[in-house]
């Protein structure tokens, strides 16, 4: 108990032993196209659709607004990300910056994030593969294709899609980094298509009116509207650049190369959102494809372009692996990190001769196959974002800690106004917080204290463990 606030001092890579060291195998490129691989995926694919039936044309706002939450996260995830350049992302900084406990509420956090986003996205990938199969005269039974509660047995496109990107993570970090770039290049050029199809017959009397549900949060819990509530659920299509933080020890140069990958990405990211929202709203009024799982695509063929709707659909089976890439890969090193401190068992946390975890990328991918295979994930998103706002909120904290603790600590990134962006970041993180369904709050603090419980039994004992072990 007595070791709940010690803060974990960060080891240079070379002190760390070689079955616990990463290898450098990415530059910046592969981490901003890592980035826009987590960020463009599900979220601009589909959720545009719901932002639009909970905002009405205000989802633009509500767009920019979670955009530059987003943008202050991301500012400090760069300054603090280059000043510990170490894996574990926001775990790593809360260990390093306010101890153990905290460290470990926040490991919960991203754990919670990531497993669901990975399972979530297989769950979605499984719905493209299986229309795509059936299209060709090679349909799947429903009962292969569903989990037990849709009525059917297990979601083998899921479960194979995983085990897929699984492979690939462990063949190589590098190997991977450019299979994903490929990808995202195809991503990027689909949503292009869709902006030069849909801006020709762009309508300004679609965003009249623009605001018909307000700006605050209102309406009975599980079905709220206005530009926040639309907001707390568009930000599950912003993050993905915490999972370049991830990444710090398999960064070439990580004091230059993160920073790029994760201010990169982002700039990015808001650019394509805004103007895809944009076309899309121009295209057919909002109320056309609130409703729909695949919004951008049932717009083309609105407006008579079928061909281009199914180009669009193409793209997404062939690219939404970099969402599922992405996020399994900052899982895996999550877990890798949480082990290595021995708040997990150590034996996960080895690497083998090309440098890469294949132990916790298997367990990694069991957890999220189990997942996926077996649960319907159709409202996750908020509680994936739940998580990301917690740790969001705490690498803004610890950017501003430090920068009262240690100011004269170098730093190769420096956030421009600091503690507008810091505060900003925490108080907009913590309004999206609070425009999330109330039962994705609920179930975001039970999970915590079943984490306090499991500190309390195990996690707290096995670290100190681990500690005396590295010290005798």
């Amino acid at each position: 108990m007595k070791n709940w606030n010690v803060r974990k001092q960060v080891v240079a890579r070379e002190d760390l032993p070689e079955e616990h060291r990463l290898a450098q195998s990415l530059s910046w490129p592969h981490l901003v196209a890592l980035g826009v691989g987590a960020i463009v995926g599900t979220g601009i694919l589909t959720l545009i659709g719901v932002g639009a039936g909970k905002a009405g044309p205000a989802v633009i706002l509500s767009f920019a607004i979670a955009g530059a939450i987003c943008a202050c996260a991301a500012l400090a995830y760069a300054e603090v990300a280059t000043m510990i350049p170490a894996s574990g992302s926001a775990y790593t900084y809360s260990y390093a910056v306010f101890g153990e406990l905290i460290a470990w509420m926040i490991g919960v956090a991203l754990i919670l994030e990531y497993t669901l986003v990975v399972s979530a996205v297989a769950v979605g990938w499984s719905g493209y593969a299986a229309g795509f199969l059936s299209s060709i005269g090679m349909g799947l039974p429903d009962a292969l294709i569903k989990g037990p509660e849709l009525g059917g047995i297990i979601n083998v496109p899921a479960i194979f899609i995983i085990v897929v990107v699984a492979g690939m993570l462990i063949a190589g970090t590098r190997e991977s980094a450019t299979v994903n770039a490929i990808l995202v290049v195809i991503k990027m050029a689909a949503l292009a298509l869709f902006i030069a199809v849909a801006l020709p017959v762009f309508d300004s009397s679609h965003f009249q009116p623009f605001m018909p549900f307000g700006f605050p949060k209102s309406g009975p819990s599980g079905s709220e509207v206005g530009v926040m509530a639309a907001a707390a659920i568009i930000f599950f299509a912003f993050y993905g650049f915490d999972a370049i933080a991830t990444a710090a020890e398999e960064a070439k140069d990580p004091s230059r190369d993160l920073a790029i990958g994760i201010v990169g990405s982002m700039v990015v990211c808001v650019a394509i959102y805004m103007v895809v929202a944009a076309a899309a709203i121009g295209a057919v009024a909002y109320t056309g494809f609130a409703d729909s799982a695949e919004p951008l695509a049932l717009i083309l063929r609105e407006i008579g372009q079928p061909w281009a709707a199914r180009v669009l659909g193409a793209s997404a089976v062939i690219a939404l692996p970099t969402v599922i890439l992405a996020f399994f890969y900052g899982q895996s090193r999550i877990f890798f990190t949480v082990a290595r401190d021995g708040l997990l068992p150590s034996s996960l946390a080895r690497v083998s001769s090309r440098g890469t975890p294949v132990r916790i990328t298997i367990f990694t991918a069991v957890v999220t196959s189990v997942f996926a295979g077996l649960i319907p994930l159709t409202s996750i998103a908020a509680l994936a974002n739940a998580g990301t706002l917690a740790a969001f909120v705490a690498v803004c904290a610890a950017m501003l800690v430090l920068r009262q603790r240690e100011p004269n600590r170098e730093r190769r990134f420096k956030t421009p106004l600091p503690w507008l962006v810091g505060i900003a970041g925490i108080l907009g993180c913590l309004y999206l917080f609070y425009s999330l369904p109330t039962r994705t709050q609920l179930f975001f603090f039970i999970a915590q204290a079943i984490g306090v419980v499991l500190y309390f039994i195990y996690g707290h004992g096995a670290a100190a463990r681990a500690r005396a072990q590295k010290t005798a």
